[in-house]
């Protein structure tokens, strides 16, 4: 009977270890069998938004070619929501060209957002916007589930077009009535006003009003009636002073914010960004957003670099198709580092070959976007390279105000050669340098030593650039190198203060004329000597920051009729000459050139030419010699102009070496007005043969 019962004992054992080891092993197979599934990544284009998705944080995968500058970006490190995703990855340097996943974090509005040229894409600067986002990598973040589908806030998404995330607001029955389901079209974060009618039907209140409610459309459609309708509820809700009582407040982050059926929210994720803390913060499209084309903010132009820029270019046959490719993406990248405008940068462009042609001047296209589409469209117009007939060109008909010349902003030609040139350019070179065109030169694939037996004009590039510095002139070895120089290039361009030739001779002087009053000019004459200082000064180009002047009457005292600062256009200058009045008396030269000194050109800026037009009949009662010397010795260019008695020694002494440049003697008054092209041309001359290191 022991026997029995020890046996049954043992059986009853082994039966307990055989279902626990069985019991074990099934759990390992649940185990292996309950795996946490992958994260799903939603996949957007290139255009998507940041504020079409609703979602406050969430992770997405962009496709490669993002870097096209029609996907618009909006500000610096934080984005505006108007910006493409994609786009603002690759600027924020997360991603490159190739496309991939990132994590996207939706923040606050700022009052402002700064553009800037990174990676490869320019992002512009917005005055303010109601939402912004940030962008990193996409590695998600320990205890935070991301959406695997994204929430639209127009079912006119990539989303809503694949049935992805698409939600459904199903109308409650009416008597009478077999209610179907009608895609909600607009999630809106606003307050508790009627607002939230944009996105909800209104329900009938009894079958027979049937005219007045919406006819049901199949999921996924949107009828005429209800984006119409959604419209002008709008429009009409900001004004409503109480909420509909029939609709749930929206002052709920449930209300305002919903996630895809079966998508967690991980806790704390709605506190990252609340829909609904400022009007449209959640994504909602106005009708005004959704004209992207009419309303889109275009940039005015970076301020800091307001030149005029004419872009010379090689069209010439050695260049070949695929070069001729590489220049053209060239001046597209340029374009577009430059943040063209009205209120910044201008540029048009000549391509030359046998001769030069206009493509499009200054004022054909006012933003980045539009220029770099009208490059894209240059067609290579073949021949020899003649890049000094291209210079002669820009420099007689390009810089003209019917080509959107502004005159206040300064002139840059940027000259591109394959090789060499087949003509000379130094003569062309020169009259645009005196006409204020402050020349670059590129120069790809220079001449090697045995070629350069076959170039027309050896040193070319020096003979043309405004300065021979080295700060004009880029040498760039291969063509396929060519896109390195960009950055160089725009940050030279754009340092005004550095463009040397932009100040000629009629635009970077102080003058001061010292007229004599005394008794043998007579009142008649004397009217003739102001005549002749108007015609003098409507040769100058007069403002604040240009040539500017001031006159001195004298006799044996000194009067001043007007200083540097007192006008500063020209017609202001012409009549504020008209009234000098004649005073009569004697002649004290020397202190009229001390006067002068003190009371005029003490107040001279000191990036100004300081010039003195001295205009006498007479010889002077004092000493003139200490004080001409004073003058020559404070940087004063001094000329003497005389008339009728006046003594030509005196007049050479007072004026700058050489006299024969600086003195003329004029035998009667009524020849005064043959001498203002001398004068002129003395002026121009001596400030053009200034050294061009």
């Amino acid at each position: 009977m022991g026997i029995v019962v020890l046996t049954m004992k043992a059986s009853v054992i082994e039966m307990f270890l055989v279902l626990l080891a069985t019991g074990i092993h099934s759990n390992k197979d649940m185990t292996k069998k309950i795996k946490r599934p992958k994260l799903t990544v939603p996949q957007i284009n290139c255009d998507v938004k940041a504020g079409k998705i609703i979602n406050p944080e969430f992770v997405v995968k962009c496709p490669a070619g993002c870097q096209d500058p029609k996907y618009h970006v909006y500000g610096t490190d934080i984005y505006a929501s108007y910006s493409s995703v994609c786009g603002a990855a690759i600027h924020s340097g997360v991603l490159d060209n190739s496309g991939g996943k990132i994590l996207v974090r939706k923040v606050a509005g700022q009052s402002g957002y700064k553009g800037s040229y990174s990676n490869g894409v320019q992002s512009l600067s917005l005055p303010r916007w109601r939402e912004s986002f940030i962008v990193s990598e996409g590695k998600s973040q320990k205890g935070v589930t991301y959406p695997s589908a994204l929430t639209y806030s127009s079912s006119k998404s990539p989303a809503a077009k694949t049935d992805e995330a698409t939600k459904a607001y199903q109308k409650p029955p009416v008597p009478g009535t077999t209610a179907q389901p009608v895609t909600l079209t607009q999630v809106t974060g606003a307050t508790a006003t009627g607002a939230a009618h944009a996105s909800l039907p209104k329900p009938s209140p009894s079958a027979g009003s049937t005219s007045s409610s919406l006819r049901p459309q199949p999921v996924g459609l949107r009828s005429r009636e209800l984006d119409l309708w959604a419209t002008s509820t709008y429009t009409s809700g900001q004004n409503s002073p109480r909420a509909d009582p029939g609709i749930q407040s929206q002052d709920s982050p449930r209300a305002a914010f919903q996630k895809p059926a079966g998508t967690q929210v991980s806790p704390g994720e709605m506190d990252l960004w609340k829909p609904g803390s400022v009007l449209l913060d959640a994504g909602f499209v106005p009708k005004e957003e959704l004209s992207t084309q009419a309303l889109e903010p275009l940039s005015q132009g970076d301020p800091n670099c307001k030149i005029d820029l004419s872009f010379v270019i090689d069209g010439s046959s050695s260049i070949g198709k695929r070069r001729f490719r590489i220049q053209k993406q060239f001046l597209a990248d340029v374009a577009q580092a430059l943040d063209i405008g009205p209120a910044g940068p201008l540029m048009g462009i000549v391509q030359y070959g046998d001769n030069p042609s206009a493509q499009f001047n200054l004022r054909t296209h006012m933003n980045s976007r539009d220029l770099r589409t009208a490059i894209e469209k240059i067609t290579q117009r073949g021949g020899l390279s003649n890049a000094g007939r291209a210079i002669s060109f820009v420099t007689k008909n390009f810089f003209s105000k019917a080509n959107g010349n502004r005159g206040s902003a300064p002139n840059v030609a940027v000259v591109i050669v394959d090789g060499w040139p087949t003509d000379k350019v130094e003569e062309a070179s020169r009259f645009a340098r005196e006409s204020g065109i402050n020349i670059f030169f590129i120069t790809i694939e220079g001449a090697t030593e045995n070629e350069k037996q076959y170039v027309v004009e050896p040193n070319f590039s020096h003979k043309a650039v405004c300065r021979t510095n080295g700060f004009y002139s880029l040498n760039v070895q291969s063509w396929f190198s060519l896109h390195k120089t960009v950055q160089a290039l725009v940050k030279r361009v754009c340092d005004t203060d550095r463009l040397a030739c932009s100040k000629t001779c009629l635009n970077s002087a102080d003058i001061g004329f010292v007229i004599d009053g005394s008794s043998s000019v007579g009142t008649g004459n004397f009217r003739t000597v102001l005549q002749f200082v108007a015609n003098l000064s409507k040769e100058f180009e007069i403002s604040d920051i240009d040539t500017r002047i001031g006159a001195v009457q004298y006799t044996y005292e000194q009067r001043l009729e007007f200083g540097f600062d007192d006008y500063n256009t020209k017609s202001d200058i012409l009549n504020a000459i008209k009234r000098v009045g004649y005073w009569s008396g004697g002649t004290s030269t020397g202190a009229a050139i001390n006067y002068a000194l003190e009371q005029l050109f003490k107040k001279s800026k000191p990036n100004k030419r300081k010039l003195m037009i001295l205009i006498t009949d007479g010889r002077s009662y004092d000493d003139v010699r200490i004080p001409a010397m004073v003058a020559h010795h404070k940087g004063v260019i001094t000329y003497a102009i005389g008339v009728a008695w006046a003594a030509q020694d005196e007049l050479e002494v007072i004026a700058t070496h050489p006299a024969k440049d600086h003195s003329f003697f004029v035998d009667e008054f009524d020849n005064l007005y043959k001498f203002v092209p001398k004068v002129i041309q003395n002026i121009c001359t001596e400030f053009n043969s200034q050294p061009r290191n």
